[in-house]
C-alpha cells in the first residue's frame, strides 16, 4: 500500500507540476501578446524590404531598358569586386568612419571629463553640448556650408581675411576634412553623454583613496578612470561607427560625392547607382553588402553592451 500511494503521490506531483508549467508557458505568451503589433510592424517595415532587396540582387534590372529584367544569379556581386567607384567608396566610407569616430571620442572624452567635475555654468554647459546632436542633419550641413563657410559671406572665412585665407572655398580644396569637422560636431555630444555616463558612476572614495596615496591626477586617470570608462567608449565608438558608416545627409548637402569621388561613400554609391542610374539589380547588391558590414559592427557593438550589463550586475 505504502508504495502504491507513494506512486500516486508522485504522479500527481509530476502532472502537477507539467500544469504548472503549462500554465508558466501560457502567462509567458500572454504578456508577449501586447508587443505582436510592434512586432508585426517592425516585420513589415525592415525585413520584407530586405528580403526584397536580397531578392533583387540576383537579378539585372534597369528601369531606364524596358525588358531588362533577368535572373543574373552572382552577377552584381561580381561586378561589384571589379567596380573602381565602390573600391573608393568602401576607402572613404573607412577613412570617414575611423575619422570621425576616433576624434569625437576623444573629444567627447575631454569634454565629459570637464563636466564631471565641479566647473561653474556645469548645466548650461552641458545644455550647449548636447544641442548639435539634437539638430537634424541636412539642417546642421546647411548651416556650416552657407553661414560658416561660404567663401563669399560665410562667418570662418570673415574671421581669416586678416591672415589671407577670408576666399579660400574651404568645401571644395577639402571637402573629406570638410564632412570630417562637421561630422565630428554633430557626434562628439553622443560619445560625451556616454562616457559621461561612465564617469559618473566610477566611486569618488577610490578616487580620494589614489589621492591619499600620493597619485596626481594623470596618474588616477590613466590607473583607475580611464580602465572604468574604457567599455563606455567601446560602446560608443561601436554605436557611433554604425550611424557614421550610413552618412549620406552631410554628404549630400555640403559636396553631393565629390569633387570627382573624393567624399563618395557608400550610401552615396548606392544613391547615384539606384535613382540617378536606376540600376535596381547594383544597387541592390550594393545594399545588401551594406547592410553585411553594419550587422558585423552591430555584433560588435551588442557583445560590448551586454560585457557592460554584467559589470554592473555584479556591483
Amino acid at each position: 500500500m505504502k508504495s502504491v500511494s507513494s506512486v500516486l503521490l508522485r504522479s500527481a506531483a509530476g502532472s502537477g507540476g507539467v500544469q504548472t508549467a503549462s500554465v508558466s508557458r501560457r502567462e509567458s505568451w500572454l504578456r508577449r501578446v501586447p508587443l505582436l503589433p510592434a512586432f508585426i510592424f517592425v516585420l513589415l517595415l525592415t525585413q520584407i524590404p530586405f528580403v526584397l532587396t536580397i531578392y533583387y540582387s540576383f537579378f539585372s534590372w534597369n528601369l531606364l531598358n524596358e525588358g531588362s529584367f533577368r535572373f543574373a544569379g552572382l552577377e552584381n556581386y561580381a561586378r561589384l569586386l571589379t567596380d573602381e567607384r565602390l573600391r573608393t567608396a568602401v576607402l572613404n566610407t573607412v577613412v570617414l568612419t575611423v575619422a570621425v569616430i576616433a576624434i569625437s571620442v576623444i573629444l567627447g572624452l575631454a569634454v565629459a571629463s570637464l563636466l564631471n567635475s565641479e566647473v561653474f555654468g556645469k548645466g548650461l554647459m552641458r545644455t550647449l553640448m548636447i544641442a548639435p546632436f539634437l539638430i537634424m542633419p541636412t539642417a546642421g550641413a546647411l548651416v556650416w556650408k552657407d553661414t560658416l563657410l561660404n567663401p563669399l559671406f560665410g562667418l570662418l572665412p570673415y574671421l581669416l581675411t586678416p591672415f589671407g585665407l577670408g576666399r579660400v572655398d574651404l568645401v571644395n580644396q577639402f571637402p573629406m576634412a570638410t564632412v570630417v569637422t562637421v561630422e565630428v560636431w554633430r557626434w562628439t555630444p553622443f560619445m560625451m553623454l556616454i562616457i559621461l555616463a561612465g564617469l559618473q558612476s566610477q566611486n569618488p572614495e577610490i578616487l580620494e583613496a589614489a589621492r591619499v596615496d600620493g597619485a596626481n591626477a594623470f596618474q588616477s586617470f590613466r590607473r583607475i578612470t580611464l580602465p572604468l570608462v574604457r567599455p563606455f567608449i567601446e560602446l560608443g565608438a561601436l554605436l557611433g561607427s554604425l550611424f557614421v558608416v550610413q552618412t549620406y545627409d552631410s554628404i549630400y548637402m555640403l559636396t553631393y560625392g565629390g569633387p570627382g569621388q573624393d567624399t563618395t561613400n557608400i550610401p552615396f554609391l548606392l544613391y547615384e547607382v539606384a535613382f540617378q542610374g536606376y540600376n535596381i539589380g547594383q544597387a541592390s547588391a550594393i545594399g545588401v553588402v551594406a547592410v553585411i558590414m553594419t550587422i558585423i559592427v552591430a555584433t560588435f557593438a551588442l557583445r560590448t553592451l551586454f560585457s557592460i550589463f554584467q559589470v554592473e550586475a555584479r556591483r
